[in-house]
C-alpha cells in the first residue's frame, strides 16, 4: 500500500486530478489520461470502479447533463456498463501510475469494488456524494482502516452529520470532508465556498473542495481558503462523448490549475503579522522620520512647528512628536537633519 501521510493541515494541497470515466471504456486513453495527471504535476490520479449490476437498476434514467453528452436513445445502465473497468485494467492501470510517479486512486461504488481497491493496495478510498446516505456502503468501506474522502455534494449539513457518526462509529480515525456543488457544470453562485469554513467548525476535521464549475478560478479561491484537498474532473478533449467531458478541464488548463494552487500556497504563507524580509529596505524609504524643518539654534525650545516628517524612515518616527516638544537642544541642529533624543537636555 502507498503511504498516505498527505492530507493535514500543515501539509501542501492534496490535488486529485480526476479521470473519472473519462476514459470512455479504453485503457489506451486512460494510460493518457495517467500521463497528463503526471505531467500536470498533480499528486494523485482518480477513477472510478464499479460493479454496474450493483449499483444501477436497469431502467435508471439518464441525469439532464448526461443526455446531452452521450448517446440519447440508451439507458444509465448501458452508459455505465461501457465504461467499467476490470481486475485487470486496475492493476495495468495503477502500474502505470507507479511508472509516472503519481499516486492511483479510484472511488468505489459498491462492496464488491471496495474489496478490489483494498486488495490492490489503495491508500485511501474516496467516497462519492452520491453514497453520503448509503449508510451500509459507509460503514463496510470505514471498516476497512483506510483514510477516507467523503464528497458531500447535494447534502444538508444534518445529512453529513448523520454520515460522520457513521464512519467514525464504525472505526475510520482518518476522515477528510470535501464540499461539492454537484451539478455540471456547477454554478460558481452555487459553490457556497465559506461551507468549507463551517464543516470544520462543526465535524473537527479537515476539509477540501471537489470542483464541477467551468475554469480554474473556484478550485484557486478554495485553495486561498484553506482548502486541504483540492480534486477537479480533467480530460483530453472536453469535446469527446462521454458523461464528464464538457465540465472537465483539458490538460493545459489542468496545469494551469495546479500552478496556481501552488502558488496560492505560498501566498497564504504565516498567519502571523509581521514585515517580511523584502520589506524592509522599502519600510526604511517609504517610512518618515522627525526631521529639523529650519535650522534650530541651541537653547531654543522645541515647539511643532519647528519640525517637519520626511523621508527615509531611519530616525525617530511621527508617533513620537509629542515626546519632543518642549525640550530644548544642546547644539544647533540643522534643518532636514534626523531628530533623536540624544540631542536634547535632559530634565
Amino acid at each position: 500500500m502507498q503511504k498516505m501521510d498527505r492530507i493535514s493541515e500543515n501539509a501542501p494541497v492534496f490535488i486529485i486530478a480526476e479521470a473519472g470515466v473519462n476514459h470512455n471504456g479504453s485503457i489506451a486513453l486512460a494510460k493518457q489520461l495517467i500521463d497528463v495527471a503526471a505531467k500536470s504535476n498533480a499528486d494523485a490520479v482518480k477513477f472510478q470502479t464499479f460493479v454496474t449490476e450493483d449499483v444501477v437498476s436497469i431502467n435508471t434514467p439518464k441525469a439532464e447533463y448526461q443526455k446531452h453528452t452521450t448517446e440519447s436513445s440508451e439507458s444509465q445502465f448501458e452508459m455505465i456498463k461501457k465504461l467499467e473497468l476490470s481486475k485487470t485494467d486496475h492493476k495495468e492501470l495503477m502500474k502505470h501510475a507507479e511508472q509516472k510517479n503519481i499516486m492511483f486512486l479510484s472511488t468505489p461504488f459498491d462492496e464488491r469494488s471496495v474489496d478490489l481497491l483494498v486488495e490492490l493496495g489503495v491508500p485511501l478510498i474516496k467516497i462519492s456524494s452520491g453514497e453520503i446516505t448509503n449508510h451500509p456502503l459507509l460503514k463496510y468501506i470505514s471498516r476497512k482502516g483506510i483514510p477516507i474522502i467523503l464528497s458531500t455534494g447535494m447534502s444538508t449539513l444534518e445529512e453529513v452529520a448523520e454520515a460522520v457518526s457513521v464512519i467514525k462509529d464504525a472505526g475510520c480515525e482518518d476522515l477528510t470532508l470535501l464540499h461539492c456543488t454537484s451539478s455540471y457544470p456547477a454554478r460558481v453562485e452555487d459553490c457556497n465556498l465559506l461551507t468549507m469554513e463551517t464543516m470544520a467548525d462543526v465535524f473537527d476535521v479537515q476539509v477540501g473542495y471537489s470542483d464541477h464549475t467551468s475554469g480554474i478560478c473556484v478550485p484557486l479561491a478554495a485553495a486561498a481558503m484553506g482548502a486541504c484537498v483540492i480534486e477537479k474532473h480533467f480530460t483530453l478533449d472536453k469535446n469527446l462523448t462521454g458523461p464528464d467531458h464538457m465540465a472537465s478541464l483539458e490538460p493545459t488548463e489542468l496545469e494551469e490549475m495546479v500552478r496556481g494552487i501552488r502558488l496560492v500556497e505560498k501566498a497564504r504563507g504565516s498567519s502571523v503579522k509581521a514585515p517580511v524580509e523584502s520589506e524592509l529596505e522599502v519600510r526604511d524609504i517609504v517610512r518618515r522620520s522627525i526631521v529639523a524643518k529650519v535650522n534650530i539654534p541651541a537653547g531654543t525650545v522645541i515647539a511643532e512647528d519647528l519640525l517637519a516628517f520626511k523621508r527615509p524612515g531611519v530616525g525617530m518616527p511621527p508617533k513620537y512628536l509629542d515626546r519632543l516638544i518642549g525640550k530644548v537642544p544642546i547644539s544647533e541642529i540643522k534643518k532636514d537633519s534626523l531628530i533623536n533624543f540624544e540631542m536634547f537636555e535632559t530634565i
